[in-house]
């Protein structure tokens, strides 16, 4: 087929491609501002809606343009199978991208202002698209996640279906302390702190004979996944406090050494008995 390129042409295929995506700007604009919010729907909810949209206004504008242009949309098929072949060859990737897109944008185990954590990395997801998730790390890093990825590889959403975690407080105290003592302190600590919630209610457990120490958690819940280091940081130097008014010690890692046999001089020597 011969196509014939002409000025009339390509001012045709600009101008339909910039109302077509002017189109779709207002549309988004509309929306997000003024529709969506009005049914109290989740951020997450109306970006992903947005985004289908989107594309969906670009996939018609594309069939329009050609049609404009003279195109016979039955010889879509000879394109179709050159495409199939494309694929086999090296777009694997990129339509396994799209397609794993699609079921994150339907399915939502992943939201934008989630926190996931993936292998060692945790941020919170910035932009979730239809080839790749963009997800910011605490240390301002922006990693670009292929959206196959996260389809087939274990992630770990802490927001999926709310803020509210768990935090755990890891605590060891020296052999022959009262534990009963430790317990009380814990959970004194736990509700003093306003960024402990009171339901579930905090809870102290022994929970093991240590090597060195007796081994204690204090284990409470918080409204805000992000704010965990802080209220571990202040649940510590509370905790340390009142350890050090009550007299608790806190051990550090210790060995004991038995000597079954030793060598007479060297037994002499220790004694004081030799040079």
């Amino acid at each position: 087929m011969i196509i014939n390129i002409s000025p009339k042409m390509i001012l045709l295929t600009v101008g339909t491609i910039y109302i077509v995506y002017m189109f779709s700007k207002a549309i988004q604009k509309i929306l997000l501002d003024s529709i969506l919010p009005k049914y109290h729907v989740e951020l997450g909810v109306q970006l992903s809606m947005v985004r289908l949209i989107h594309y969906s206004i670009l996939i018609v504008g594309f069939v329009i343009l050609l049609n404009l242009l003279g195109f016979e949309l039955t010889k879509f098929t000879i394109i179709g199978g050159a495409l199939g072949v494309g694929i086999g060859f090296g777009l694997q990737a990129i339509v396994n991208n799209f397609a794993s897109g699609l079921i994150l944008l339907f399915e939502r185990p992943i939201k934008v202002g989630d926190t996931v954590q993936i292998g060692n990395d945790l941020g919170e997801v910035k932009k979730l698209g239809l080839r790749a998730t963009v997800v910011s790390t605490f240390d301002n890093a922006e990693i670009v996640i292929p959206n196959s990825d996260l389809i087939t590889a274990p992630v770990t959403n802490w927001t999926l279906s709310g803020r509210k975690a768990r935090l755990k407080v890891p605590v060891g105290v020296a052999y022959g302390t009262d534990i009963q003592k430790v317990l009380e302190i814990l959970m004194h600590c736990a509700h003093e702190n306003t960024q402990v919630l009171t339901q579930p209610q905090p809870n102290a457990l022994f929970l093991a004979f240590g090597a060195s120490s007796l081994d204690i958690e204090l284990r409470v819940w918080i409204p805000n996944f992000s704010d965990r280091r802080q209220v571990l940081s202040a649940l510590n130097q509370e905790i340390e406090s009142e350890f050090s008014q009550a007299g608790i010690e806190i051990p550090f890692p210790q060995t004991d050494l038995h000597v079954r046999s030793i060598d007479k001089h060297v037994a002499a020597t220790l004694s004081g008995g030799g040079e």
